[in-house]
C-alpha cells in the first residue's frame, strides 16, 4: 500500500488532535482563572450576572449581588473574573480617568475635520450648486414648458 492511500486519514487525525489540544488549553485556562478568584473580585457569571466574590470554597462561590443579596454559585458557573476598572465601568458606570492615559479621543469626528478657514475658501475652487434652481429661474422654465404644450384639465383626453 502507498502512503497516498493513508494521507486523508492522517490529515483527519492531525486536525482532531489540534482541535482537542486547543479546547483542552482553554479549559485549563478557565479552571486556573476560577482558582485565582479572591474575595472582592468582580465576576460575570455564564448567565450574565455581575457580582462581587464574597467567599471562595472548593466547588462553590458566594457572590454579593447587591445590598443584602448573597447568592451561592458553582465555581463552573463563573464566566469571567473582571478587572476592577472593567467591573466599575459596567456595574457602577464609573469611567476610567482618560486624562491619566495622556491621549484623549473626541466623542465625535467634527473636531478632526475642523479648520480655521471655511471649506469653500480652503479648497480654492468655485462653488458648485447642487440644490434647486432659484424660484425665478424655475418659474421661467415652467412657463416655457406650458407654452409648448397646452394644459389638460380633468376629464379631457387626447382621444378623437
Amino acid at each position: 500500500m502507498s502512503i497516498n492511500a493513508f494521507l486523508p486519514l492522517i490529515v483527519i487525525i492531525g486536525a482532531m488532535f489540534l482541535m482537542t489540544r486547543s479546547a483542552k488549553k482553554k479549559q485549563q485556562q478557565a479552571v486556573q482563572m476560577r482558582n485565582e478568584m479572591q474575595p472582592g473580585s468582580g465576576v460575570r457569571t455564564i448567565g450574565g450576572m455581575y457580582a462581587t466574590v464574597k467567599e471562595v470554597n472548593d466547588d462553590t462561590v458566594l457572590l454579593d449581588a447587591g445590598p443584602g443579596v448573597e447568592l451561592l454559585f458553582a465555581k463552573n458557573s463563573i464566566g469571567a473574573v473582571l478587572s476592577d476598572d472593567e467591573y466599575n465601568r459596567i456595574v457602577h458606570g464609573i469611567e476610567h480617568d482618560l486624562k491619566a492615559d495622556g491621549t484623549v479621543v473626541p466623542d465625535d469626528a467634527s473636531s478632526l475635520t475642523e479648520t480655521d478657514e471655511p471649506a469653500d475658501a480652503a479648497s480654492g475652487e468655485g462653488t458648485v450648486d447642487l440644490g434647486k434652481k432659484d424660484t425665478a429661474e424655475a418659474d421661467a422654465g415652467e412657463a416655457k414648458a406650458d407654452a409648448a404644450e397646452p394644459k389638460k384639465t380633468d376629464g379631457e383626453s387626447d382621444a378623437k
